[in-house]
């Protein structure tokens, strides 16, 4: 093989690594963004849940509250109360959250 066709594969070979070390550069990238998305994600599933389950919590207070039936009649101030928990715990939680 003469020096000229050496030079030539050579060349080639180069454009070759070239791209796919651009490539590899690229792909290394679009990594990066993917699991920074995906951990973002994964953050506010764990958000969503935490608050599905304090909405869950809530919905069985206050079912608790409608069906309680205090002996001496005060209906309304047994619900007032039981929001008022309510509306602490949900300080504490928030409290906890950050």
């Amino acid at each position: 093989m003469d020096q000229e066709a050496l030079k030539t594969s050579l060349n080639g070979l180069e454009r070759k690594l070239l791209v796919l070390l651009n490539e590899h550069k690229s792909l290394k990238d679009e990594l990066r963004g993917l699991k920074l998305e995906n951990h973002e994600l994964k953050a506010d599933v764990k958000k969503r849940e935490e608050q599905l389950s304090h909405f869950k919590n809530q919905i069985k207070i206050t079912k608790i509250v409608d069906y309680i039936n205090p002996e001496d009649g005060s209906i309304s101030e047994l619900k007032r109360k039981v929001d008022e928990y309510i509306r602490e715990i949900d300080k504490c939680i928030a409290q906890v959250s950050r």
